[in-house]
């Protein structure tokens, strides 16, 4: 009805929100979080919810694929390739850095302490299972981590079949690019039959992205019933010192983002505004990888960057220099922790070490797969501290994880606006216009 009235994207967006945050406090409310009506009511909204995360995944590896072969068959990549790759992973892993000494700030500014923190039996139990884990993470050194990212078999790894496999379908859609610029030379017809080919690909998947995208509103609808209806309100509330510093460092390195948005003279409220519907459905969903088709178009769309760089980022971005989860998050722990393990959190040698471990080792979360969890294990472990905690924070983790992704994407936003202006790559006239994309 909204969308037959011309109401906007984005305020489509809000409305399920609104609405989603309203049912689900009713259904809390009304039967609790363990009640067989909740977990029915829930099940039935995990079919628009969860399916529609679902599509957005479907859709995924075609358009990395197709969009950064099609921004080689359209000449949009030739020259830059190395530029943009630097340029991307180096505003994420400084950005990442950046992240791990606000979340520092935020630890030692609310006087966070893991000692005593408690351990019931569903915390146990998690913490029995990063112990078994955690071996395989501290040992994975950079150089191997590094290698997970190349692909072997790029045809499993279209099927998403490991951690790794966004990074490898691109760093394959590259190699595949470079070739059809060798053919083109060689052999012009075969060369122009190719792009012919990829160009009809892609018309066709953003059309896909299209019809899937107008689902969002029912998506974040359903989410975020889910997340009201079955969060622990208590437990929330004994932790909630923790999560009040998470969302305080969560939203200062948003601050951050916008403050490099305004270093390039781009106004940092147009970008509010236009990717205000794209954090929303990261915040709601807890998925980067759900969210990545609406990441791009939000890039290629909305902000005016290139289709291969808006790709470059937006993949990129998923497993490298992650600003909530890789960032913000396992150095919060360390600080909470390091007391019990005899350092001083406020060292100057610990903070500085902590900072360059977390930025370095924002590349072992592709390598490991688990997001914020496997992050955090592999600083504290790297750093000789004890791991119980991360299990501890097992009740609010969701809400967290919210905000983390959310700061994840715009994360990866942010990196392909500053690479698309520093290599004259990002249309202006369209980052200026005042409507996000509509859908």
């Amino acid at each position: 009805m909204m969308q037959k009235k011309h109401v906007s994207f984005s305020k489509r967006v809000f409305a399920g929100l609104g609405l989603g945050i309203v049912f689900g406090f009713i259904i809390h409310l009304l039967y609790g979080t363990t009640d067989s009506v909740t977990v029915n009511t829930i099940d039935w909204f995990n079919i628009v919810g969860n399916g529609y995360v679902k599509l957005l995944q479907m859709v995924v590896m075609p358009l990395v694929f197709i969009s950064i072969v099609g921004a080689f068959t359209k000449l949009k990549l030739t020259k830059n390739i190395g530029k943009i790759s630097f340029l991307v992973i180096g505003i994420l892993l400084g950005t990442t850095a950046i992240a791990a000494a606000i979340g520092i700030g935020s630890a030692l500014s609310f006087n966070l302490d893991g000692i005593h923190l408690n351990q019931g039996e569903e915390e146990a139990a998690r913490n029995a299972l990063l112990q078994e884990k955690v071996t395989g993470v501290k040992d994975m050194t950079i150089p191997q981590q590094i290698i997970e990212l190349l692909p072997s078999n790029p045809f499993q790894d279209l099927t998403g079949a490991r951690p790794t496999s966004t990074i490898a379908v691109v760093i394959f859609a590259a190699f595949v690019g470079m070739a059809y610029l060798g053919v083109r030379r060689k052999s012009p017809e075969q060369g122009e039959f190719f792009a012919k080919i990829i160009d009809t690909l892609y018309s066709i998947i953003m059309r896909i992205v299209t019809l899937i995208l107008r689902l969002t509103p029912y998506g974040v609808l359903a989410l975020i019933t889910k997340v009201m209806a079955t969060s622990d309100y208590g437990a929330i509330a004994k932790l909630g010192k923790f999560v009040i510093a998470s969302y305080v460092a969560l939203i200062v390195m948003f601050i951050v983002h916008l403050l490099l948005i305004t270093l390039a003279k781009l106004s940092p409220v147009k970008y509010v505004r236009k990717s205000l519907p794209t954090l929303t459905f990261a915040f709601t969903s807890r998925s980067s990888a759900g969210t990545l088709p609406l990441n791009i178009q939000t890039q290629t769309k909305s902000f005016g960057v290139s289709e291969g760089i808006a790709n470059f980022a937006g993949s990129f971005g998923l497993s490298i220099g992650q600003n909530g989860c890789a960032g913000i998050y396992p150095a919060m722990l360390a600080i909470m922790v390091a007391p019990s393990a005899g350092i001083n959190p406020t060292d100057p040698s610990f903070i500085i070490t902590l900072i360059l471990v977390v930025a370095i080792s924002s590349f072992g979360v592709a390598g490991v797969g688990g997001g914020a969890t496997f992050a955090a294990l592999i600083v504290l472990s790297v750093m000789n501290l004890p791991i119980a905690i991360v299990g501890l924070l097992i009740s609010v983790e969701p809400l967290i994880d919210m905000g983390r992704t959310a700061l994840n994407v715009s994360g990866s936003m942010t990196a392909g606006i500053l690479t698309g202006k520093a290599t004259k790559e990002l249309d202006k006239d369209v980052y200026q216009q005042s409507n996000a994309i509509e859908a």
